[in-house]
């Protein structure tokens, strides 16, 4: 839409974890790298908290690339399981094909066969479920109950759960206590601070090849920031609105004004103090919507 405009190769703000786009951020380093080197000490289970739209699952997909060739990797990211349902799909993932109607003993029997079958080719075993905090009791304790598989030496099967705070809520229960006994890392993803935000938004646009690095004026990445509270995805929301309205005006920078319609525009978004309403122009009066469709029509320029 904007692209052809600001001279992009590609769009810069996506909501879908493209690792072409990671940002090397000081919190998601210290993250890969406790994952990396958890895992390859063979200590069996780690777990990944952080708010909504903290980059988790981008994370996930960092980490599932950096193991590729090292580990045989399973990815679950559906947590809406039972506990035989996460069995099933994580023999799937192994590569076992079992009958829908294999009960659960025949069905971890299969799974504990692959497992020693990849420990004796020297091919560790790890799996990584996102979105955890959503699974059920009967789904964690099949997970723990799978974190028994070990030889004499070492686990079968390492595990990495990534998940929202309240995952840290669930595990704290009484009855989730021999789990939460086997995490041996934790790590928790902060959100990016205003000069985080800053080089996050350019390091995004200079992959998208933007021609120009100053693309957001400084104040306008200081509207980002206090607009987003420095949420990586709030971030992509603004910023990709922002270049909307700046591109609905025919400007050639996005300014404090653009960020502040985009704000205004996005729920759950930090509303600070407006100025009148007036002093938005008619993109603030038409609201981003009429733009992106007007945009589409190629009725703007």
């Amino acid at each position: 839409m904007y692209a052809t405009h600001f001279g992009l190769q590609a769009p810069p703000f996506q909501l879908t974890p493209d690792t072409s786009f990671y940002y090397d951020y000081r919190g998601h380093r210290e993250a890969l790298n406790v994952l990396l080197v958890a895992l390859r000490s063979g200590e069996g289970f780690v777990k990944v908290t952080g708010e909504v739209g903290t980059g988790k699952t981008l994370l996930c997909r960092m980490l599932l690339n950096a193991l590729e060739g090292e580990f045989v990797t399973a990815y679950l990211p559906n947590p809406c399981l039972g506990g035989n349902g996460l069995r099933a799909a994580l023999a799937a993932e192994l590569g076992l094909d079992c009958p829908r109607n294999l009960g659960q003993h025949h069905l971890l029997t299969r799974i504990q066969g692959r497992l020693l079958g990849l420990a004796a080719g020297g091919h560790p075993a790890v799996v990584c479920i996102d979105e955890a905090q959503a699974l059920s009791d009967e789904a964690l304790e099949a997970i723990r109950l799978l974190t028994n598989l070990e030889t004499e030496r070492s686990k079968l099967l390492q595990v990495v759960l990534f998940g929202q705070p309240e995952l840290d809520a669930r595990l704290s229960r009484p009855g989730l206590r021999q789990l939460r006994q086997r995490i041996t890392f934790s790590h928790r993803l902060e959100p990016l601070d205003a000069a985080g935000v800053a080089r996050y938004v350019t390091h995004r646009l200079a992959v998208a090849g933007a021609p120009d690095p100053g693309l957001f004026a400084p104040r306008a990445l200081r509207a980002l920031y206090r607009g987003s509270g420095g949420i990586p995805r709030l971030v992509n929301v603004l910023a990709h609105k922002a270049l909307l309205a700046a591109y609905g005006e025919g400007a050639a920078r996005v300014a404090p004004v653009h960020v502040r319609r985009a704000t205004r525009d996005t729920e759950g978004a930090r509303m600070p103090a407006w100025p009148s309403p007036w002093a938005y122009g008619a993109v603030g009066t038409l609201g981003l919507g009429a733009v992106a469709l007007l945009a589409m029509g190629g009725l703007l320029p």
